[in-house]
């Protein structure tokens, strides 16, 4: 499981925004789910390796 504490904004469209959310609610995701997908499927195609930073490690 990767580690989700990195912050990634991005400009868009108002209009472009709510058709994507509307569209990720159509499919119970969440924006935030369809995004690390996709960076995850664009690194893939680009055959970059990366690891899943680890939580950190609690008392």
């Amino acid at each position: 499981m990767e580690q989700k504490t990195a912050r990634l904004t991005v400009l868009i469209d108002p209009n472009k925004k709510k058709a994507f959310e509307q569209l990720c609610a159509r499919q119970d995701l969440t924006p935030s789910q369809v995004v690390r997908q996709l960076i995850r499927e664009y690194l893939a195609r680009h055959n970059v390796d990366w690891t899943p930073s680890k939580p950190p490690s609690r008392p």
